[in-house]
């Protein structure tokens, strides 16, 4: 067992995260990534989940640091990397330089992935093999693998399309004909990229057949590289927090609803998506003008609603009552800081106002 998934298992059994892959949860709605060369995103949460707020992130990862600075959501979500409604042109809807964050998707959710930068790479052979999981058995109207030309630089240089040489395309593959894994489906692709050395990063897209949905996803990668390669570790049953996709209707650019906080800190609120039978709200927790060692959340759900999942704190209900309390490493709070956490529930996606309390 590896030391990530030690102590990701530990911090989750603080933490009392549930997973969504526990009994009764939704496996069937979430999405997927390539995880073997692992996305940017999906590494950095693989390679610090479990402790995403140690500050030795900054000098050991310092790439996967700025991306949990700016949105730790960003890796909890690491399997809802996607646009909609492309129809095809991807190169119309994302913009140069914005091609890691899906053209600043989600609400820009993903933006950090975009920033140029030595990003921790796998090792690889120019013939490799391109692990992708998908956790909902969408499966695919068809797969796209990019590879940067030879010369482009990624610790110097912003992701263009011009930069990358289509080296695979993978036609309508159904779930079933993917292989069954703990969790969702796999499929594992062969992808050849003569000529390279060095530095490059793996462009990925997958047109999901169930919507016209589109994911992206970088891999850096090191051609011919020696010493230890990441090896991915995750799959559903080890993710806290995917985001519920099979049939989700995104909301869109969720607007974070600003609710006044007591006792040194304050929260937003937001609808991350929404499906038939229940949504997943999203809640940033932001210390006021000074520290605070610990926090608690607080809001009202609609009768007959449930919270059925939750991660990044211990969320416990009494009826309509629901009360969220930070997990064991995302308490301490520095003044003007933030922190967030999610849930699933059930019913009709409302907007709660929660309010918050701090110790300090």
């Amino acid at each position: 067992m590896s030391r990530n998934v030690l102590l990701r298992g530990l911090a989750v059994l603080a933490a009392a995260i549930v997973t969504l892959t526990a009994a009764g949860a939704l496996p069937a709605q979430a999405h997927g990534n390539i995880q073997n060369p692992p996305s940017r995103n999906f590494s950095c949460w693989d390679r610090w989940g479990a402790e995403f707020q140690n500050p030795a992130m900054a000098t050991e990862d310092p790439m996967c640091w700025q991306a949990w600075q700016a949105d730790p959501s960003a890796m909890w979500n690491w399997n809802g990397l996607f646009r909609e409604g492309v129809a095809g042109n991807h190169q119309g809807a994302i913009p140069d330089g914005q091609l890691c964050s899906a053209g600043r998707s989600n609400s820009g959710r993903y933006n950090a992935l975009d920033t140029v930068g030595n990003w921790r790479a796998t090792n690889v052979s120019n013939n490799f093999t391109a692990h992708i999981f998908d956790q909902a058995s969408h499966g695919a109207d068809y797969f796209r693998i990019y590879v940067t030309k030879q010369g482009y630089n990624p610790t110097t240089q912003p992701l263009t399309w011009g930069s990358l040489e289509l080296v695979k395309e993978v036609g309508n593959t159904p779930a079933s004909q993917w292989n069954q894994v703990s969790g969702g489906v796999a499929l594992d692709v062969p992808v050849s990229a003569p000529g390279r050395t060095g530095r490059h990063v793996v462009y990925t897209i997958w047109q999901a057949s169930h919507l016209d949905q589109s994911y992206y996803w970088c891999s850096d990668v090191n051609f011919g590289g020696t010493g230890s390669t990441p090896t991915p570790t995750a799959s559903a049953t080890s993710s806290p927090t995917p985001t519920p996709s099979a049939s989700v209707s995104p909301t869109g650019s969720p607007t974070p609803t600003p609710t006044a906080g007591t006792a040194g800190c304050s929260v937003t609120y937001s609808t991350a998506s929404t499906w038939s039978g229940g949504y997943q709200g999203d809640i940033k927790v932001t210390a006021g003008s000074t520290a605070i060692k610990g926090w608690t959340v607080r809001w009202s759900l609609p009768s007959g609603q449930t919270v059925s999942q939750s991660w990044n704190a211990t969320v416990t209900s009494s009826g309509s009552a629901v009360t969220a309390t930070n997990a064991s490493y995302n308490g301490a709070l520095n003044a003007g800081a933030s922190t967030s956490f999610g849930f699933v529930a059930t019913g009709t996606a409302s907007t709660p106002t929660p309010t918050c309390s701090a110790t300090v």
